[in-house]
């Protein structure tokens, strides 16, 4: 590898050309947007579409996510993961003045990275043997041919191609609860960390995008029974998608599927014997099939495999331990304290795991400016979980959790998602964004918990969008 390569990895990314055709992409992206809107949810002298100050304010918080985790990385990091895949996309870009054909190679990395023909370009990428890095680095090299390879006008349309399934999502559930449109906006839309940490050139961020049109396509045929070939096609792509960039989002949210559609068309069999043993056959079946597939498939799977889950994760925590005792610098991290590492001494973890990925850092953990925006985060959360808990007790919370199965749904995709990114990165600069797939769905949750027990006037979010 060129010696240089570090270091051209983390130089100025961002440069007065990203400046001056800033705004002209931000004006091509209102302009598609609000014709988007106007047309499916049009404002009159009569009525305004409920949606639409959710649509708009949306898009514009994805923006100005964007744009500031970008300046955060140019100006207070400068560089990261995030200044990488631009990187990438660049010397991918560059073979274009060869071929066409080196191009469209590269950007679906045919070529062996030894290969003579394409050494020259291969060689300057770090990240060419990594699959899920380099899908990143593919799509940014893609659309940085629409930006002139400036970074924030590509981080711009990163941000609303991310809306564009975060708002299949909000549309998902807006139209189950209409008359819960408020706080399903706020839940889907307006969470701090899902709009800046999942609206930059990140594999958050087409994560929570594929996510989103996953959940979409999946609850129109099986709530709907719209059972069409494109929802199928939405389905294939964005699982290739998750499974190639964190294939750990699938096989949390398959079991959470799974028990979903236990739970919502079990009631239909009158039997109960019949009933309580599907139920502890289909159980059966998650677990067994789970087990089976990440041992079957452990060279695919990688470090997410069931045998090397738990070594990964021990590893991970004495590396970020050793790196930042090494550089003085301790304020990110967080300790679970010592376990086996076995997929059994991780469990014992639990907990802590998902306690820290909902709830952490707490105010006093908080050393870094970015770090203390998380705890004001992550203590919301805490206090809405409280009030919930101590407004309508422990019983009657378990009661709306019983019986609605899209609650279900959420806290099962949220604990084990939460757990998951809990044990394996104790560092909490990593766990905000890593978690931010989990995070709407908790506070979906919450919402529909509170509003089961209480009246709409009762509002559980004291914010207003006018």
């Amino acid at each position: 590898m060129n010696s240089d390569i570090n270091g051209l990895l983390w130089k100025h990314f961002i440069t007065p050309f990203d400046y001056v055709l800033l705004p002209f992409y931000l004006l091509l992206v209102y302009y598609v947007a609000y014709r988007f809107c106007n047309k499916h949810y049009p404002k009159t002298h009569l009525k305004t579409h409920p949606w639409r100050r959710y649509f708009l304010t949306g898009i514009t918080l994805k923006i100005i996510g964007a744009i500031f985790i970008g300046l955060v990385y140019e100006y207070y990091y400068s560089g990261g993961d995030t200044s990488a895949f631009f990187y990438h996309s660049k010397v991918i870009n560059q073979s274009i003045t060869d071929s066409p054909f080196k191009w469209i190679n590269l950007i679906l990395r045919i070529p062996d990275v030894y290969d003579v023909d394409y050494y020259q370009y291969t060689n300057q990428m770090l990240w060419y043997n990594n699959q899920s890095a380099y899908m990143i680095s593919s799509i940014t090299a893609i659309i940085n041919l629409l930006t002139f390879n400036t970074y924030i006008p590509t981080s711009i349309i990163f941000a609303a191609l991310s809306f564009t399934g975060v708002w299949a999502m909000f549309r998902t559930f807006a139209e189950q609860y209409p008359k819960l449109i408020k706080p399903i906006g706020i839940c889907i839309l307006f969470i701090p960390s899902t709009f800046v940490w999942g609206s930059g050139i990140f594999k958050d961020t087409i994560c929570i995008a594929a996510l989103g049109w996953m959940i979409f396509a999946t609850f129109r045929m099986l709530i709907r029974g719209q059972f069409r070939m494109k929802y199928m096609w939405i389905i294939l792509v964005c699982f290739y998608l998750l499974a190639v960039i964190k294939v750990y989002i699938i096989l949390v949210f398959i079991p959470a599927l799974a028990l979903w559609i236990l739970n919502t068309y079990s009631h239909k069999i009158h039997n109960s014997v019949i009933r309580s043993g599907l139920k502890v056959m289909v159980y059966s079946i998650i677990v067994g099939g789970f087990i089976s597939i990440t041992t079957t498939f452990s060279d695919q799977l990688g470090q997410y495999s069931l045998e090397k889950i738990a070594e990964t994760s021990t590893t991970t925590r004495d590396y970020i331990f050793y790196a930042s005792t090494a550089g003085g610098d301790d304020g990110s991290t967080y300790e679970l304290g010592a376990f086996d590492p076995s997929f059994i001494g991780m469990l014992t973890k639990f907990p802590l795991a998902v306690n820290v990925s909902l709830f952490r850092p707490y105010f006093w953990e908080a050393r870094k400016p970015m770090v203390f925006l998380n705890s004001l985060e992550a203590f919301l959360f805490l206090f809405f979980t409280l009030k919930i808990i101590y407004s309508i007790g422990l019983r009657r919370t378990w009661g709306a959790i019983s019986r609605n199965p899209n609650i279900q749904f959420f806290l099962i995709f949220t604990v084990i998602f939460a757990f998951a990114v809990g044990i394996s990165s104790y560092n909490f600069g990593a766990l905000s964004r890593y978690r931010i797939p989990c995070l709407p769905f908790y506070s979906l949750a919450l919402a529909l918990i509170w509003y089961d027990q209480k009246p709409l006037k009762n509002e559980f979010f004291k914010l207003r969008f006018s």
